[in-house]
């Protein structure tokens, strides 16, 4: 839906209840072009925990062999 800015200023309250409730974008022009977009808001994506950090670490070396310290288990 597009309106221009003196007509939205008038119906600005009843326009941000119908966005809201139908989900229906308004443009807003001034002079015959879009300034604003009146849309929605929803919720942000969750993020989630599981494989968050992938990318972030990074392998040096060879990490499953022996490093060449001597260490006792039993102790």
């Amino acid at each position: 839906m597009r309106i221009a800015a003196g007509r939205f200023k008038a119906r600005c309250l009843h326009l941000m209840d119908a966005v809201r409730e139908g989900g229906q974008e308004v443009i807003i022009t001034k002079r015959g072009k879009p300034v604003a977009k009146l849309t929605r808001v929803g919720r942000a994506p969750r993020k989630r925990a599981f494989g968050c950090l992938k990318g972030t670490a990074e392998v040096r070396g060879d990490i499953i062999g022996p490093v060449g310290e001597k260490w006792n288990a039993d102790n």
